[in-house]
């Protein structure tokens, strides 16, 4: 058994009309975008971390700068995918997401974000917790001007 951290963290791109908020796999109509060369899907970029934590196989970088940049692939999914590609035998058993903004509002979507999280990992609902807080406002993700997340994943 491995547990691997990821954590990830973007700013707000309030300029961008054309973008969409994208979260989990999970759009997130009526709110400004992440800014980042790609979707900037800041929870699956964690997860993403946290399996390269397992497989110290770095993801997020070099890999998905060559897959974004020169290849055009913004889609967060992608990196997640190349991510679990090095995992071998190995398999997530259940990954744990803490995530820190004022805005948008995660505890409507947690359903959703479940849903998108356990079919992008191969694995049941039940086995993705999502947690969300403000952070009472002590940080700039509290205070609205982007959105952090921490996940932890467990693999056997």
């Amino acid at each position: 058994m491995k547990v691997g951290i990821g954590q990830d963290s973007h700013r707000f791109d309030f300029n961008d009309n054309a973008k969409k908020l994208i979260l989990g796999g999970v759009v997130f109509e009526g709110h400004a975008p992440l800014h980042g060369n790609s979707d900037a899907d800041v929870i699956l970029h964690s997860i993403t971390n946290a399996i390269s934590g397992v497989t110290c196989v770095n993801i997020l970088g070099s890999v998905s700068d060559e897959m974004c940049l020169k290849h055009g692939i913004k889609d967060s999914t992608a990196y997640l995918a190349e991510a679990l590609k090095h995992l071998g035998e190995s398999k997530i058993v259940h990954v744990s997401i803490s995530i820190e903004c004022s805005t948008p509002k995660i505890s409507p979507k947690i359903h959703q974000l479940r849903e998108s999280i356990a079919r992008l990992l191969d694995i049941p609902q039940n086995c993705v917790g999502i947690t969300a807080t403000t952070g009472e406002g002590l940080t700039q993700f509290g205070q609205g001007k982007g959105i952090q997340v921490f996940s932890c994943v467990t693999i056997i």
